[in-house]
């Protein structure tokens, strides 16, 4: 790995990583209609409803909605992941995760592995305006009350 994918990859620059439009509008096609963006910015937002970091969705109720998250890839990320989980726990409630597909840490195999569906994106995604493709593989995540045990696992089009 060179000295610029590291530093990419491990920046504290950014942890934002703007969903690509194309590759939202198959998710939400797919597996919504989404209505709730809970850790978003007002340019970023892909729902009519969302939060941005002064809302603090980590302090929100999702229940009832059909969130799509693309969270902040940061130290944080496992507070949204189990967050993700337990609001899926409520009634009418799912959520769609788009996040980096690290099968190492502890988040994933303490929340990832009770996901309904895993589906791991084929190739790298472009987030917002970013001429490359990140420097990461990225899964999509779906949690649903419905049934807490995996069922699926399989792969998803990063490029259309």
């Amino acid at each position: 790995m060179n000295k610029q994918t590291q530093e990419t990859m491990f920046s504290s620059k950014s942890n934002e990583w703007e969903t690509p439009r194309d590759f939202f509008n198959r998710l939400d096609a797919r597996f919504g209609p989404f209505t709730l963006d809970p850790c978003s910015t007002d340019e970023s937002a892909k729902c009519d409803l969302y939060y941005t970091q002064q809302e603090n969705g980590l302090a929100q109720s999702w229940e009832g909605h059909s969130v799509f998250m693309n969270p902040p890839y940061g130290r944080k990320i496992s507070s949204w992941i189990s967050k993700a989980y337990e609001e899926s726990l409520k009634p009418n409630t799912r959520v769609v995760c788009l996040i980096p597909a690290r099968t190492d840490t502890k988040y994933w195999h303490n929340y990832c592995m009770r996901a309904k569906n895993i589906l791991f994106v084929k190739g790298r995604l472009k987030f917002g305006a970013s001429k490359n493709s990140a420097p990461f593989p990225s899964a999509v995540i779906i949690f649903e009350k419905k049934n807490n045990n995996l069922t699926l696992i399989e792969t998803m089009e990063g490029r259309q």
